[in-house]
């Protein structure tokens, strides 16, 4: 499925999506739970980031995983840069890794970004698409940003698409590092409840 621009109704100025309506092409916000039976994966995801290190999501077994997918001149990406810069200082010690995916900036405009927000965590270069390939093997990345949890056994619990609201993304944190670590998610269930989708808030 395609995404579109959001817009259309009046909001308070400054409501984060605003920058939105700049004409970006971006998801609406929608968010995609899916309950432990449900869940795909895992995802086996690796590349190397901006300092030239290998990062590989199958070594954070274990711990819940928040993969978000930036460039640094996209208004959704700067707007939730604050929130996910948070969360990671926050809930690191708690089990929360989180890495970025960039398959469009060079190492500039990135570092550039990285030292405007003070992003703690890191973002692999994906310029030939091979992170995003791997992602989307599992569950659709069709905007940007596209933020993708993963469980503590590394499959997709949720997916947001477009920018996130702040307190979504802290909800959805939460409940997935509260869940324990040896959770009895079984691979291929068929029973149980089906993905719940939400909708982006209404301005």
């Amino acid at each position: 499925m395609g995404t579109a621009a959001c817009g259309g109704a009046a909001r308070p100025a400054g409501h984060p999506s605003d920058v939105v309506d700049q004409g970006y092409r971006s998801g609406d916000g929608s968010t995609t739970t899916w309950p432990v039976g449900q869940r795909k994966g895992p995802v086996t995801l690796s590349g190397t980031d901006y300092s030239g290190a290998t990062q590989d999501v199958s070594a954070w077994r274990g711990d819940v995983v928040l993969l978000n997918t930036w460039y640094a001149a996209c208004p959704p990406c700067r707007a939730e840069a604050p929130t996910l810069v948070a969360l990671a200082n926050e809930d690191a010690a708690k089990g929360l890794k989180v890495l970025g995916i960039n398959g469009t900036d060079a190492a500039g405009a990135a570092d550039a970004f990285v030292r405007q927000f003070a992003v703690p965590y890191p973002t692999i270069q994906d310029t030939g698409g091979s992170a995003i390939a791997a992602l989307q093997g599992v569950v659709p990345v069709n905007a940007v940003p596209t933020t993708v949890l993963l469980d503590r056994q590394g499959k997709v619990a949720a997916r947001i698409l477009g920018l996130a609201d702040p307190s979504t993304l802290r909800t959805l944190v939460d409940s997935l590092l509260a869940e324990p670590g040896g959770s009895a998610a079984t691979s291929g269930a068929t029973s149980g409840p089906s993905a719940s989708t939400t909708a982006g808030a209404a301005g």
